[in-house]
């Protein structure tokens, strides 16, 4: 018997939602076993992170603060893997973006307040877009591995923006933390319902819907997808492979940028280390998720962001915080797995076996 593995020419619709929800399925049965070796048990625990996910008004409200960055990174992260470029650096274009933000907020801070947001959301989208292209530039000039680049890029922004905070934008009054000034309330995003959500959900909403624009009723995202399913075909069809690509990482770039804007003018009001918090990372497990769907991603985001902010509750149970790391790695593992399944058919091919028994009964 012979195990054969075909491409599908059709993608069933029922698959794309039926396997992701298995991936995560079975990534919360394995974690639940983590959990009960831990001495807590695992039903109890997921309550409790169920409650303090989605239980009040205020934990909603914190997993879509958490999501919001989740869900600008993983819209960057969905257009750049629609041509097969896998950039890593989404942690570095959070960074920058934040910084180039950052920058405004702190040396114009007079300027009218939707000004200031319009500049600050402007700055932050280059900053993000153009180091995500510096990064990309080896690879589609010279063919190096852009995993490899952008993955450093990562660490370069880290270490500058440490420099930044600790340096030359050190906050002057509280001198012994590494953070700049507090932004003028102009510089910061408004909120609403009197919680915490700002104004970076609905920039997250509007990409969304301008990025399945892009991808599914425009020229440009035709060529690109034709990029990403087979660059020789794209070649003899004469699109400019070279141009397609720069701008795919311009705009996964500029997203993660925003992110990073979002972080800092709504949330933080302030620049600081860690500012990405793994998030240019976790945007490839709701790439996956959703496989690439730009509103499946805002649906996997708060997904992602419910374990960020109940993993925390469960904490209370005596439950590790790294649980919900593991938790994010199984379900990303899974769900790499199950968008297998959906390019690929497995096959058992018995033919084989009945020839040969026939032949040996001649």
């Amino acid at each position: 018997m012979k195990i054969k593995v075909e491409k599908r020419l059709d993608v069933p619709f029922s698959l794309l939602i039926f396997l992701p929800l298995i991936a995560v399925f079975i990534a919360f049965v394995l974690s639940g076993i983590l959990i009960a070796t831990t001495g807590a048990n695992p039903i109890d625990a997921y309550k409790t992170m169920w409650n303090g996910a989605f239980g009040t008004t205020y934990s909603l409200s914190e997993t879509i603060v958490s999501a919001i960055p989740l869900m600008l990174a993983g819209l960057g992260v969905g257009i750049a893997v629609h041509a097969k470029l896998w950039n890593i650096g989404g942690e570095g274009q959070i960074i920058m973006g934040a910084f180039a933000a950052s920058g405004l907020a702190l040396f114009y801070p007079d300027l009218p307040r939707p000004i200031l947001i319009g500049g600050m959301m402007v700055l932050g989208f280059l900053a993000g877009g153009l180091w995500a292209v510096i990064a990309a530039l080896p690879r589609i000039y010279m063919g190096i591995n852009e995993i490899i680049t952008t993955m450093m890029f990562n660490f370069i922004a880290g270490f500058w923006v440490s420099y930044i905070v600790q340096g030359p934008w050190r906050d002057p009054v509280l001198v012994g933390f590494p953070f700049t000034a507090k932004f003028t309330k102009a510089a910061q995003l408004p909120r609403f319902f009197g919680t915490r959500i700002h104004l970076g959900l609905v920039i997250a909403l509007i990409a969304a819907a301008i990025i399945v624009l892009l991808l599914y009723r425009s020229k440009w995202g035709y060529e690109l997808r034709v990029i990403g399913g087979s660059l020789k075909s794209a070649n003899y069809a004469g699109i400019n492979v070279k141009k397609s690509l720069l701008l795919a990482m311009l705009l996964s770039g500029g997203l993660a940028g925003l992110a990073g804007m979002a972080e800092v003018s709504g949330i933080l009001h302030r620049l600081q280390e860690g500012i990405a918090a793994g998030a240019g990372f976790r945007a490839f497990i709701l790439v996956a998720l959703a496989n690439g769907n730009p509103f499946g991603i805002i649906v996997t985001s708060i997904l992602l962001g419910a374990l960020l902010t109940g993993g925390t509750t469960a904490q209370t149970m005596g439950v590790p915080p790294q649980i919900a790391d593991i938790m994010q790695g199984l379900i990303l593992f899974f769900a790499l797995a199950s968008t297998f399944f959906t390019r690929y058919r497995v096959r058992f091919d018995r033919s084989e076996v009945v020839s040969a028994t026939d032949n040996s009964g001649d």
